[in-house]
């Protein structure tokens, strides 16, 4: 079904890179000492190598918090998704996509605006719909450690985005402690009651003290979710006599298959590796899309090297990755329009890269970080003709061998300039350059020739020189509080769907949509890139004795040349002169100023310790104030107000958690999408789980009182029926102004037994 990619070259590219890793690796592999006696390869684990500040260490720079295998493996069987397991960290929400895609929000800013790292390589959603989104391709069960920073991001991290970055790492490579070769691995599988979720996933390991071998294989399922009660009037789905209850939310099923074979080697301090990752994605609809992902294939290859040698640390990285991408309708979406049958639109693309980092210890004078980054992303994304009337009779070009080409370059410097203040200080100087070729729709009408023309005809190549900066201090005031301050100005060339997506057709532009809102967008060659000035302090108290403590951060941004949307008047080919409410509209990416502001609050108290067990609370509590300082709207998908408390119980080996999450009404909205508000909401939750030696086993309920409630991030509810409309008379399928609804009631379980 998918098609190939146009590149012919990428074993090739791969193998230069690979060649250049080794002869890193053979450089350093002695450093000038001698690691034949075993006395000197470490015993079962090659020491930490750390390159950037440490996740675990709530003390580095720039951190905003960190999630362990712990926090992770006891989230992970109420959802698929990884980046859900990250709301958890204040600040943090998900825009809603797929069960398996949703796309993570830090501070009001999301998708291309944040950079997202999984071992390193840096993903780029390949997708009109960002349906492929970079924390869809590692299941929870495979994360080691995710860190986050928001905001104010130390350079050593950042790159071409603003809004923060999200570092996710799987396990460190295991070694035996002699030349014996010893076996590990674990298994788990999970089952959930709303929509019938099930999975599975393993890990082995075979490894004496230089060369380990290890493979993970993760599976998951499940049909559509039902919400906690009616929110939609009508029944009827894809056309073909098919009826949704009136609770069951369409097109939320999906089904997930990834692999991957991990191959390290290990001499003294120094190690190699290499991994190959492959996941296939036979199905995963969406309920605020008119298309659902059908089909999308990963193959990536990821090189690393990490070494400790005699002048500091050393990392380099190379990596290939190819994606291949099918869109149609789902099954709960009407897929005959006329004499169309669907609508398929196949997206591939292929990122190559290559890092190279280093840490110098100056002793007296702190550390400096240096590297360099390369990365070349080339995308196509094509819709054949689809039968005889508005969908043919040729190839619709969305984007033609579209390509975006990064080079950067940064130096960190860290100190501890007096007992009590740390500094840090880094910039970063980034080469974009994007370009695309000329494109042409199915034919001539609906305003194609027209559109085609005028992009052909426009600058398609444009270079951007883009500079970050950052600088973080921190002052102890004791050993129990701290205060940090942050400034760091962020720059990020728009992605080539907001620069090269062409049509104002309202049946094109409807099928560009990133956000879930149902407007139709198309795209401006002439787009500059955001220019972000953040400021943010950070407030951590903690108690004498540790048994309690408060973090809260206030942040404050302004965003130059902010990538927003205005509506467009498709017959003139102009902004509209009026803003049209209470429909989907066709809308432009354009330039416009921004502000956001909040607050961000953790807070936790131990209670008591008797022969019951552990008994504490945790909390956090969130506020993001965002507006488009040229329009006077709110922007679009801002959380609203949302608060948890949660009562944890441990008991030796039991553990037992009640949560309470709380969110306010959202009625600060973006007027030119129409968005839409939703009311607030509350939701209890409950857990447990029990940990023998080699076994454990979680269980919960979710949202126990089976509220009915909206996803204030959750978008247009498009789930089932006819979706191909483009103002307020939709066919009944399509109801305007619902919002996506969250899950009801669900009760989960699963079991993981480590050998």
């Amino acid at each position: 079904m998918l098609q190939p990619l146009k590149s012919t070259t990428p074993a090739l590219k791969l193998s230069v890179l690979a060649m250049a890793l080794f002869q890193i690796s053979n450089a350093y592999a002695h450093n000038g000492e001698d690691h034949s006696n075993t006395d000197d390869i470490p015993m079962a684990y090659l020491p930490t190598i750390t390159v950037m500040a440490t996740a675990s260490d709530a003390s580095n720079l720039g951190t905003s918090a960190t999630l362990n295998k712990n926090d992770i493996d006891n989230k992970q069987l109420a959802t698929s998704d990884t980046a859900t397991i990250l709301t958890k960290i204040p600040g943090i929400n998900v825009q809603s996509a797929g069960g398996i895609s949703n796309l993570p929000v830090i501070r009001g800013l999301a998708d291309n605006r944040l950079r997202i790292l999984v071992d390193g390589v840096d993903s780029i959603a390949s997708c009109p719909n960002s349906m492929n989104s970079p924390l869809s391709y590692i299941s929870p069960s495979a994360v080691e450690e995710t860190t986050v920073y928001a905001g104010v991001t130390p350079v050593s991290v950042g790159g071409n985005s603003i809004g923060g970055t999200i570092v996710v790492e799987s396990a460190e490579p295991t070694f035996s402690e002699d030349s014996t070769v010893v076996t590990s691995g674990e298994v788990g599988t999970f089952y959930r009651s709303n929509g019938n979720g099930y999975g599975a996933n393993i890990e082995t390991t075979i490894a004496n003290d230089t060369l380990s071998l290890s493979y993970k294989g993760s599976y998951a399922k499940s049909d559509n979710y039902d919400a906690g009660g009616d929110f939609k009037s009508y029944t009827d789905a894809s056309g073909d006599g098919k009826e949704l209850s009136k609770d069951e939310v369409g097109s939320t099923a999906f089904e997930s298959q990834t692999q991957s074979v991990n191959v390290a080697y290990q001499n003294g301090d120094h190690l190699l590796q290499g991994t190959y990752l492959w996941q296939r994605v036979p199905e995963e609809l969406y309920p605020n899309q008119r298309m659902d992902m059908l089909d999308n294939q990963l193959d990536r290859i990821n090189l690393r090297y990490k070494g400790d040698l005699s002048w500091g640390q050393l990392e380099a990285q190379a990596y290939h990755e190819d994606v291949e991408h099918y869109m149609n309708f789902g099954e709960d979406k009407q897929f005959l329009y006329g004499t169309a049958p669907g609508m398929p639109m196949y997206t591939n693309s292929e990122t190559i890269g290559a890092n190279l980092k280093g840490i110098i210890d100056l002793t007296n004078q702190g550390t400096v970080t240096v590297g360099a980054e390369y990365q070349d992303y080339t995308l196509d994304d094509l819709w054949p003709a689809s039968g005889t009337g508005m969908m043919g009779p040729g190839e619709f070009q969305n984007i033609n061998n579209g390509e975006r080409e990064r080079i950067g370059v940064y130096g960190e410097w860290e100190k501890q300039i007096a007992p009590k203040w740390t500094t840090q200080l880094g910039a970063r100087y980034e080469n974009v350059r994007t370009s695309a070729d000329e494109v042409s729709g199915y034919n001539m009408m609906a305003n194609q020739a027209r559109d085609s023309a005028a992009f052909n005809a426009s600058d398609r190549s444009t270079t951007d020189n883009n500079i970050d900066a950052t600088a973080i201090a921190r002052y102890d005031i004791d050993t129990q509080r701290s205060i940090e301050i942050g400034v760091a100005h962020k720059e990020r060339t728009p992605s080539l769907y907001e620069r090269y997506i062409w049509s104002t057709w309202g049946m094109a532009s409807i099928m560009n949509n990133t956000v879930g809102d149902g407007n139709g967008y198309f795209g401006d060659p002439d787009l500059s890139p955001e220019k972000s000035n953040t400021l943010s302090l950070t407030f951590d108290w903690r108690g004498a004795d540790d048994s309690w403590g408060i973090k809260a951060t206030p942040y404050y941004s302004h965003i130059d040349d902010y990538v927003d949307a205005i509506q467009w008047d498709s017959a003139t080919n102009t902004a509209a002169t009026t803003q049209t409410a209470n429909q989907y509209n066709v809308m432009r990416y354009t330039n416009q100023d921004a502000r956001i502001y909040g607050l961000d609050i953790t807070a936790d108290r131990d209670l008591t310790s008797n022969a019951w067990g552990y008994w504490g609370l945790t909390g956090s509590l969130s506020y993001t104030n965002g507006k488009n300082k040229d329009t006077g709207s709110h922007l679009y998908n801002i959380m609203p107000l949302n608060a948890s408390i949660a009562l944890n119980h441990e008991n030796n080996n039991w553990r037992n958690q009640v949560e309470v999450v709380a969110v306010a009404a959202k009625n600060k909205v973006s007027t030119p999408r129409n968005e839409i508000k939703t009311a607030g909401y509350g939701l209890l939750n409950l857990s447990t789980g029990y940990q023998w030696d080699a076994i454990s086993v979680e269980a919960g309920i979710d949202n126990i009182l089976d509220k009915n409630y909206a996803l204030p991030l959750g978008g247009a509810y498009m789930g089932q029926g006819s979706t191909m409309g483009i103002n307020n008379e939709l066919t009944t399928g399509s109801n305007w102004g619902t919002a996506v609804p969250g899950v009801g009631r669900s009760f989960y379980m699963g079991i993981n037994y480590k050998f």
